[in-house]
């Protein structure tokens, strides 16, 4: 199983003190040399982290392959169609969340999704949708002519920490999650079969899959168990990990769970 690295979150730390350090680019030649297959990163609207320049250095400078998330905004699919990256990932997007909140809904805005689609294609970038574990979804998404997708693993995740880590004693506990033991166990076995079922459908369409959002040193393995599932990208908690251990020694640990 493939991983990419998002590195996001090294940009994040630079604009808390809006100054030129850590520079994400520095990250390029480190996670390549730990065993990373791919560098994500995610160009949003808002610019929050991830800037322009930052982009273009990326795509330009990184031995690896550039996978960049975008929403399906005119403006954002002409730049990535310049910068020219291996994959265009596109998701959801709202100016008001913390970080991405859920799968595209290909469904409602399929008129932009297909246009963004034709137009990197006509630029020879290869698309990934990312979606939520849904039949239906998964089999529009090939429809449209998206060569990957990408399953959206946040509902997993969270199950995941409310049951096995301490977030519900903390402030970020997640108030829909704060149920009895046995039912959090009943929904993350039902979440891990949605994951699963929704690969196995992706992969008999003919679609390369991918996964990410929420997975971390402690989850993960559940995921690599899914065959159909060829890649993961993952970037909080490697980023996360890096500060106390580096983040070749976080890179190296995280490639070692994904066999």
């Amino acid at each position: 199983m493939k991983l990419g690295v998002n590195i996001d979150h090294i940009a994040v730390l630079r604009e808390a003190r809006k100054i030129n350090d850590p520079d994400p680019v520095e990250a390029l030649g480190i996670v390549k040399r730990a065993g990373g297959e791919q560098i994500t990163i995610h160009l949003r609207e808002d610019r929050r982290h991830i800037h322009d320049e930052d982009a273009e250095r990326i795509v330009q400078m990184s031995a690896l392959p550039v996978n960049l998330e975008c929403s399906t905004d005119e403006e954002i699919i002409d730049i990535i169609c310049r910068l020219k990256p291996h994959r265009a990932t596109l998701v959801p997007e709202r100016r008001e969340e913390v970080t991405t909140e859920g799968g595209l809904d290909i469904m409602s805005y399929e008129d932009r999704v297909s246009a963004a689609i034709e137009k990197l294609h006509a630029h020879e970038i290869e698309v990934s949708l990312f979606i939520d574990p849904d039949l239906e979804t998964i089999t529009r998404a090939d429809a449209l002519g998206a060569e990957w997708i990408e399953l959206h693993t946040g509902t997993y995740a969270n199950i995941y920490a409310m049951l096995h880590s301490n977030l519900l004693h903390t402030h970020h506990s997640i108030e829909d999650l704060e149920l009895p033991r046995h039912t959090l166990q009943t929904k993350l076995a039902e979440s891990l079969e949605g994951l699963k079922g929704a690969a196995d459908h992706a992969r008999s369409l003919g679609l390369k899959v991918a996964a990410g959002h929420g997975l971390n040193y402690q989850n993960v393995k559940e995921i690599v168990e899914i065959d159909a599932i060829e890649e993961l990208n993952i970037g909080q908690s490697i980023i996360a990990r890096s500060l106390f251990s580096g983040l070749e020694a976080a890179v190296r640990e995280m490639k070692a769970l994904l066999g």
